[in-house]
């Protein structure tokens, strides 16, 4: 294949020769001068840039550095010696963790069955109240009415997770001070849902109520806050096509169906996968305030585990590391093939 100058210039007619294209002349100059553009952009806008400084030191700081540190589930564990120093161990720990049938592996195993179960009770009841709650917001007509609405339901975001986990202890079981039941237990109590036994005894200390609880505190704590994102999505919807469905005859449940849900469809595509790609981050902070010794058979997670274990000293840190890293690797998966199912299904992803 020949290569002609004709096929990278322009033919002048008046002065019967080739010239350079105008266009590529100006690309070529924007690629040449690429980092003096984009030096010339960060000076001229050099405080937006520094507002951005502590934000970098930040994921520096406490997302990339600690990476470093997921070494020590590949190294003998010694806490003398630093991470680089370490003997390589392989995969030794992931083989005790998924293969050596002991306690350990037991716990493990148990740990990663609740992070399942919890993280899927989550996505299933917890991820459409945002939702529900933003279609709800968009048909309350006042304004003041709907500020008022919004403030309460975000409050609670706002709360400590101490704040919040000691609040619920309180409703539900019988507190340290009094030896009176919480005002949820007597509630559900005279209402029959349990026995008299079960609330005195406190509902915190009975397993089969732990997941109950964790998720009901869990959508109060934050399905408000969650629900800006899908409200800003439904007040973007043009007017013009509430018009065109009730010029069709569409009532509210069906002016909500065919126009506002598919609307903010992709949002809840992005949503979902972003939520899906935590499923397995279950904050072990709100989980061992609220649990204890008689509820690790359905509240111990992995990352409980790992601080469980992580806290009692040389070979078992490594453990601890090990058990973070396969709960890590199996969340990126998760990502990678919910984000691939929404291309693929709807035409939206994250990537």
């Amino acid at each position: 294949m020949k290569v002609r100058a004709a096929d990278f210039l322009d033919y002048d007619q008046e002065r019967g020769v080739y010239r350079e294209n105008p266009e590529q002349l100006v690309r070529d100059d924007v690629e040449k001068h690429y980092w003096l553009h984009v030096v010339r952009a960060i000076i001229k806008d050099w405080r937006l840039y520094l507002m951005l400084v502590p934000m970098l030191l930040v994921f520096l700081f406490w997302r990339y550095l600690p990476m470093y540190e997921l070494l020590g589930c590949f190294k003998v564990d010694n806490s003398v010696l630093s991470v680089s120093d370490q003997m390589f161990s392989g995969f030794s720990y992931f083989k005790r963790l998924l293969f050596a049938g002991d306690s350990t592996s037991t716990d493990f195993w148990r740990a990663m069955r609740n992070t399942f179960i919890t993280s899927f009770y989550g996505l299933c009841f917890g991820f459409p109240m945002p939702i529900i709650l933003a279609l709800f917001f968009n048909e309350v007509k006042s304004n003041g009415a709907r500020s008022v609405y919004q403030v309460l339901t975000y409050l609670p975001k706002f709360m400590s997770t101490v704040v919040m986990t000691s609040l619920v202890a309180m409703l539900v079981k019988q507190g340290a001070v009094t030896t009176n039941m919480g005002i949820v237990s007597q509630a559900l109590v005279k209402l029959g849902v349990i026995p008299y036994e079960v609330g005195q005894a406190g509902l915190l200390n009975n397993p089969k109520f732990f997941r109950t609880l964790y998720q009901i505190s869990g959508i109060w704590e934050g399905a408000g806050y969650d629900s800006i994102v899908f409200f800003a999505a439904i007040i973007a919807i043009s007017p013009t096509s509430y018009e065109a469905a009730q010029i069709d005859g569409a009532n509210k449940w069906a002016q909500m169906r065919y126009v506002v849900l598919p609307s903010i469809l992709s949002t809840i595509v992005i949503m979902l996968i972003t939520r899906i790609g935590s499923l397995l981050n279950v904050g072990y902070e709100k989980v061992m305030l609220l649990y204890n010794t008689n509820t690790y058979v359905t509240a111990d997670v992995v990352s409980t585990f790992a601080n469980r274990y992580g806290m009692k000293g040389e070979a078992q840190t490594g453990l601890a590391a090990a058990a973070e890293m396969m709960n890590n690797v199996i969340g990126m998966l998760l990502v990678i093939g919910s984000n691939t199912i929404a291309r693929k299904a709807t035409n939206t992803s994250l990537y």
